[in-house]
């Protein structure tokens, strides 16, 4: 059985687990949160993006 999870969803769950179970501040995860969405518009996006989804490929056992 496959199951497809988007990358956000699973990045979620680690965030609320950090919150949950480790004791990590909501304001940490918050500023984290926005660093990302500010480095995303930097020239550093698509190696960011490249390097993910080679990630992602490597955990899945995709080779092209």
């Amino acid at each position: 059985m496959t199951v497809s999870l988007p990358l956000v969803l699973v990045l979620g769950l680690i965030a609320w687990a950090a919150i949950k179970f480790l004791g990590v501040r909501v304001w940490i995860v918050v500023v984290i949160a926005l660093f990302g969405f500010l480095l995303s518009r930097t020239f550093l996006a698509p190696v960011i993006d490249s390097g993910t989804r080679s990630g992602v490929d490597v955990v899945n056992g995709t080779h092209d």
